[in-house]
């Protein structure tokens, strides 16, 4: 009873088993190259390829030229790739250094203006220097045009 279930389980295997296509598959795929017949070249295309193998003088040195011309561009730009770099590097640096004195700048102007008393600066006007506010006809008024400046041409008057 064993063997007959063996068999059993090998038949149902073999059947199992599934090949693709409708025929028998080759155990050496590989072509036999002895058998194939050897091409006749003709003299002109033996000649063109042994032409193709062999470069002349004149291709060589343009192509000499053509490397040197490729190699000098490259490295120019290469070297104005450089330049912009540092000048990006430097432009960056003297914002930096730009904004550092603005703010420098804006807080001793804020120090000097807030520790300005404008009492003080009235009364050693008035009693040390001698100086005293405008009277009435003193004062004298005029349009000045547009400019932001004005020049004195003569003395003024008393």
């Amino acid at each position: 009873m064993a063997v007959n279930a063996r068999e059993r389980r090998k038949t149902a295997y073999r059947n199992s088993v599934y090949v693709q296509g409708n025929a028998a598959r080759r155990l050496q795929a590989v072509p036999d190259i002895q058998n194939t017949p050897v091409k006749k070249i003709s003299n002109r295309t033996r000649k063109n390829r042994e032409r193709a193998l062999h470069m002349n003088v004149g291709s060589v040195l343009f192509m000499a030229v053509a490397m040197v011309a490729a190699g000098l561009i490259l490295t120019w730009y290469l070297t104005l790739q450089s330049d912009i770099t540092n000048s990006i590097k430097n432009i960056s640096r003297l914002e930096s250094q730009l904004n550092y004195m603005r703010l420098t700048n804006d807080e001793n102007y804020s120090r000097i203006t807030s520790s300005v008393n404008l009492d003080e600066v009235r009364r050693i006007a008035i009693q040390e220097l001698g100086m005293r506010y405008a009277e009435e006809g003193q004062i004298i008024t005029f349009n000045g045009e547009g400019s932001d400046y004005v020049r004195q041409t003569g003395d003024i008057p008393d």
